[in-house]
């Protein structure tokens, strides 16, 4: 597909840390996964997805340059997959397929369950794929086919697209949900989903009307999960906790981030989410979206974990 969306609703813009700085695109690294699920809450949220997805059939319509999350919807394969997962309470944090497939674990095709994603590449050249969709059991996905097809449900083995230009699967879910029992971690992505929609990212700290500066919506965040951080300075905030890797990120972990390749003065926080993502303060909101190569590989900082 192609990445950039002519008109989409996931242009945004980093708002206040100290400065605003626009976000750009970016591809994820290898980051420690998060605790795995039962999995009855794995399979419950799986037929989830499953009976939204299948809900849009006959309802949208593929663009690889319009997202409209509207009737009627438009869509294309990565941002479906996306959309069907945002609205059962999962933030995948991108609407790329190349992405996607940078999260969760390896599975096998001969070991596939409902909810994994499939990524498929016709393309000769590059090694990002070009195709996602979403298993839903007995050899079968449902994906956003192209501009005929729309919203469809296809056997794996229908169609020499499917059998020659399979990639990989991915299995997100454990990763994508809250570990049982929950850990701190997750109640603090929790909660910075919970409030996503609700807080605006502003200069100055108004609890009562849910508006924030970056570090303050940090401090709010925290302290709704049971964590007392104390500060609403963003140099304060980096200089408390412990100092962990990229590598061993865990939910929960604070990220910083300068406005100037080199320097050691954050201009911006977020929280990591697991598996490759990140909760970011935004001007137009909280959003999320993939670590950590491009513009968050060349002025990461460093890492906090604060409790």
């Amino acid at each position: 597909m192609n990445k950039k969306f002519l008109t989409t609703t996931l242009a945004l813009s980093i708002g206040f840390s100290t400065l605003g700085i626009v976000q750009p695109t970016v591809h994820p690294v290898e980051v420690e996964a998060a605790t795995t699920n039962n999995s009855q809450a794995v399979a419950a949220k799986a037929d989830q997805l499953i009976q939204t997805g299948e809900s849009l059939i006959g309802k949208a319509t593929y663009s690889n340059t319009t997202y409209k999350a509207t009737y009627p919807y438009k869509f294309s394969c990565a941002s479906f997959i996306m959309y069907i997962f945002e609205k059962n309470g999962i933030d995948i944090g991108t609407y790329n397929e190349d992405y996607m497939m940078q999260q969760g674990t390896y599975v096998a095709k001969n070991q596939l369950q409902k909810g994994d994603l499939l990524f498929f590449k016709s393309k000769k050249t590059g090694t990002d794929p070009d195709h996602v969709g979403m298993y839903i059991g007995n050899n079968k996905m449902i994906h956003m086919a192209d501009s005929k097809q729309n919203i469809v449900i296809s056997d794996l083995n229908s169609k020499p697209y499917y059998t020659d230009n399979y990639v990989t699967a991915r299995r997100v879910l454990p990763t994508l949900l809250s570990a049982n029992p929950a850990t701190k971690g997750d109640k603090i992505v929790e909660n910075a989903f919970n409030y996503k929609n609700k807080v605006t990212i502003s200069s100055t700290n108004n609890e009562a009307s849910l508006r924030f500066t970056a570090p303050g919506y940090v401090d709010f965040v925290y302290r709704k999960s049971g964590v007392k951080l104390g500060t609403t300075n963003l140099k304060d905030l980096m200089n408390a906790g412990t100092t962990v890797s990229r590598a061993n990120l865990k939910k929960g972990d604070l990220v910083f981030f300068n406005s100037v390749v080199g320097s050691k003065t954050p201009s911006l926080v977020a929280i990591y989410a697991g598996d490759h993502r990140i909760i970011i303060p935004s001007s137009s909101g909280i959003t999320t979206r993939v670590l950590m190569v491009d513009y968050y590989k060349e002025h990461y900082i460093t890492a906090k974990r604060v409790f």
